[in-house]
C-alpha cells in the first residue's frame, strides 16, 4: 500500500511497501506521485525493482537511451565515442518516437533516409544493432515492454533492399609516389600545424590506426626493445584493457624507431608521442589529397597499406597479427591476394625498400 505526505516545501512525497521492498520518491505534483506509486507496486508484481526508473506507456524512444547510458554509468561501463556518436544520432532521429510507434514501418523509413544522407550498409548495420541494444536492455533489466521483433523484421527488410549488410572491403592501396608527395607537401609547408608527413610514415611503418598514433604516449613506448604498447585497442568483443604490445619495424619502407627519433626532437616536452586530435588528423590529410589530387585515398588506407607490405616482406599471418592486432586471422587472408608472388621475397625483406 502506497502513502503519500506533504512536505513543508509544498511537495509530495509517496513511499511504497510491498512484498518486501521499499520505495520512495519525491514530486511537485500529488498526481504525479500516485502515479510513480502505482508504477512501482506494479513493477514489484512483475518482478522487478519498486525503486526503478518510472517508465510510463507513452515512453519514447529517446527515453530509452537516456535509461541505457545512466544504467551503464552505475556499473562503470564506459560508453565509447563511437557508440556514444551513434546513440545521440538516434537521439536525434528517432528520440521522439514513443516506442508503440517504432515499428518496422518506421525502421525501414530511418534507413532509406540514412542510406540517402549517405550512410553505408555497414554504418546501418550498426545503427540497427545499436536499437536493438537499447530496446533490449529496457525488457531485461527494467521488465519495459518493447516491440523488438520489429527492430528483426526491419532488419531484413533493410537487408533485403541491399541497405544493411557488411562493409564493403577496399582495395586501394597507395602508390610510393602517393605517399612521397603527400609527405612532401607537408614537410615543405612553413604553416603546416602538425607533422602530417611523419604521421604518414608512421602509419606505414606500424599498421595502427590514427586515434592509436594520436593516443600513444612517450611512457607506452620503449625505444631499445623496439616495441610500443597500443592501449585499449580496438577489439569487437571489448576494447577497454585490450592493451598489446607492438613490434617497432624497419620493413615496409620506413623505420619507426627512426621517426620516433625525429618527433621526440620536434615535441620534447610533449606526454603524447603526437600530440594531435585524431580528427585534425584525418581533416589535414583529407586537405592535402585534395590539393594533390589524390583520389579515393582515406588515412585508414595506410593501415592496409602497411598490411600488405608486411606480407610482401616475407611475413606470415600469425607474425602480422602481432603488429596489426587482428585476433580473427581471417581478417587478414585477403591481403595474401594483393601480390602473392612477393611472399617468396622474405629473405630480401629487409633490403626490399632501400630505394625508398
Amino acid at each position: 500500500m502506497a502513502t503519500y505526505n506533504k512536505l513543508p516545501s509544498g511537495s509530495w512525497r509517496a513511499q511504497v511497501r510491498r512484498k518486501g521492498q521499499s520505495a520512495s520518491k519525491t514530486f511537485r505534483l500529488k498526481s504525479d506521485a500516485k502515479a510513480w506509486a502505482i508504477e512501482a507496486e506494479r513493477s514489484v508484481d512483475l518482478g522487478r525493482n519498486a525503486g526503478g526508473p518510472f517508465i510510463d506507456t507513452n515512453c519514447t524512444f529517446g527515453r530509452l537511451i537516456d535509461l541505457h547510458i545512466t544504467d551503464m554509468g552505475e556499473v562503470r561501463k564506459q560508453i565509447l565515442r563511437g557508440k556514444g556518436m551513434a546513440l545521440e544520432k538516434l537521439r536525434t532521429t528517432l528520440g521522439h518516437h514513443r516506442l508503440q510507434s517504432l515499428n518496422r514501418q518506421c525502421l525501414i523509413a530511418y534507413g532509406k533516409d540514412r542510406a540517402k544522407a549517405g550512410a553505408g550498409p555497414a554504418t546501418l548495420s550498426a545503427d540497427i544493432g545499436y536499437i536493438r541494444t537499447i530496446l533490449v536492455h529496457a525488457a531485461a533489466v527494467h521488465g519495459i515492454n518493447v516491440p523488438t521483433e520489429q527492430v528483426t523484421l526491419a532488419r531484413v527488410a533493410l537487408r533485403r533492399l541491399g541497405l544493411v549488410g557488411k562493409s564493403r572491403e577496399r582495395d586501394r592501396r597507395p602508390t610510393q609516389d602517393e605517399l612521397s608527395r603527400i609527405i612532401s607537401f607537408h614537410d615543405n609547408n612553413p604553416r603546416r600545424v602538425i607533422p602530417l608527413g611523419r604521421i604518414v610514415k608512421f602509419a606505414v611503418a606500424t599498421g595502427m590506426r590514427q586515434s592509436e598514433i594520436c593516443a600513444l604516449r612517450w611512457t607506452d613506448i620503449d625505444l631499445h626493445a623496439r616495441l610500443a604498447t597500443v592501449r585499449n585497442r580496438k577489439d569487437p568483443r571489448n576494447k577497454q584493457g585490450n592493451h598489446q604490445q607492438v613490434p617497432l619495424l624497419d620493413v615496409t619502407g620506413f623505420d619507426a624507431i627512426k621517426i620516433l627519433e625525429e618527433q621526440r626532437l620536434a615535441e620534447p616536452l610533449s606526454a603524447r608521442v603526437f600530440p594531435y586530435n585524431a580528427t585534425t588528423v584525418g581533416a589535414s590529410f583529407r586537405r592535402a589529397c585534395r590539393a594533390l589530387d589524390i583520389r579515393d585515398l582515406r588515412f585508414h588506407d595506410l593501415r592496409h597499406e602497411a598490411t600488405s607490405r608486411l606480407f610482401e616482406a616475407g611475413f606470415d599471418i600469425p607474425e602480422v597479427s602481432l603488429v596489426t592486432g587482428h585476433k580473427d586471422w581471417k581478417m587478414l587472408q585477403r591481403y595474401l591476394n594483393l601480390k602473392p608472388a612477393q611472399l617468396l621475397l622474405r629473405r630480401n625483406r629487409e633490403q626490399r625498400y632501400q630505394r625508398y
